[in-house]
């Protein structure tokens, strides 16, 4: 990351906060991963107040990272590139605590028999990662918005306050069941996988032009396999394995398998995380994960050679992981009703393109 000036965008972003239009609104922003918490971080910013829902138990998305009695995974995000300047100085200015680089050395997986080429070429940007966990980052952007954070509630309906006909309330539930009505909000921010962002609105019947919106989108699945060997630490041997600490496909149904021990700040015991491919991982969407983890764990040993049986290994399935076609702009926004919608899938799959839709998913309220 090479140092820029700031710009406008990148200051609401920052621990500064700034005032433009006229501040006081009550919006909510479901769902926390890195657009939806950079979006209320941005709007509290600029002086509004914003209540944050979240449907799991703690903020990431698919930056989350599993922890184990072996160690974490980054079983979502891998890492990410800097390519915006906004995105840049936002890092910069909180949140060199956290992130890292990561120079992992990398295979390229030649077929669909798993062959792989000595090395890959090296990579033309930098790599970084959050530590000790990719969700470290998310996190840390959260810390601000603890106080008005709802954990475990899922959004069900979004329907006019019954006090304040202006105004929007949104129906949820936790995972125990129980129901809630929360209201008051003058807007409302969808920061969710486009389909659940269409089966909200529609389940509310409300949006129509925005919901025909997301119809080009789409956006494939990933089956994410983790595993560890606590065997390899021992005396004379460092790892299992390879040399190498990466790969990528696009022949093999792996498409990227990463050991997790090679990344800055993370625990020492062998781990690896391993990606089926969007075709494969699509193919098999319905499998039993037990099946998959036996057909991962198959291709991962033909790249790897490691065919010792893991003492951990489980099996995650992303339903909505890495976007085939984008939106093409960084977010919806329907005026007439306040409602709005972002995430990585309006431009990418990057972790910098959610951090550029929720911040102009802000500028857009600010």
């Amino acid at each position: 990351m090479t140092t820029s000036p700031k710009t406008r965008a990148s200051k609401a972003v920052s621990s500064k906060s700034r005032t433009t239009k006229p501040a006081g609104l009550h919006i909510a922003v479901v769902g926390a991963g890195m657009a939806g918490v950079v979006c209320a971080r941005t709007l509290v910013q600029a002086g509004h107040r914003v209540t944050l829902f979240e449907k799991s138990r703690g903020l990431g998305g698919r930056m989350s990272t599993r922890r184990t009695e072996f160690g974490g995974f980054d079983h979502g995000s891998q890492y990410f590139t800097v390519r915006d300047k906004r995105f840049e100085t936002a890092l910069r200015s909180n949140a060199t605590s956290v992130v890292r680089p990561w120079s992992a050395s990398t295979v390229r997986v030649l077929d669909e028999f798993g062959h792989v080429l000595a090395s890959a070429p090296p990579p033309t940007e930098p790599h970084f990662v959050a530590s000790p966990g990719m969700n470290a980052l998310v996190g840390l952007w959260g810390q601000p918005l603890a106080s008005n954070t709802l954990l475990d509630t899922r959004v069900t309906q979004i329907e006019r306050d019954a006090l304040h006909p202006d105004q929007w309330q949104l129906r949820t539930e936790d995972s125990a069941g129980g129901q809630q009505v929360v209201g008051g909000f003058d807007r409302v921010v969808l920061a969710m996988p486009h389909p659940q962002v269409h089966d909200l609105l529609r389940a509310s019947g409300l949006a129509p032009e925005l919901r025909q919106a997301l119809a080009p989108v789409h956006v494939a699945p990933c089956w994410t396999l983790m595993v560890a060997y606590p065997q390899a630490m021992q005396p004379g041997l460092p790892h299992l394995g390879p040399q190498w600490n990466a790969a990528r496909s696009t022949h093999h149904r792996i498409s990227w398998l990463a050991r997790e021990s090679s990344k800055p700040g993370r625990d020492p015991i062998e781990r690896w995380t391993i990606q089926a491919s969007p075709a494969w991982s699509t193919k098999h969407l319905e499998d039993d994960a037990e099946r998959v983890k036996a057909k991962l764990l198959k291709g991962f040993a033909e790249i790897t050679g490691i065919r010792a049986t893991p003492t951990f290994a489980v099996a995650h399935r992303w339903r909505f992981a890495q976007t085939q076609t984008p939106l093409g702009k960084s977010h919806l926004f329907d005026k007439a009703l306040g409602i709005g919608a972002c995430g990585d899938w309006c431009l990418g799959h990057r972790v910098e393109d959610a951090f550029v839709s929720g911040l102009e998913m802000a500028l857009e309220l600010a």
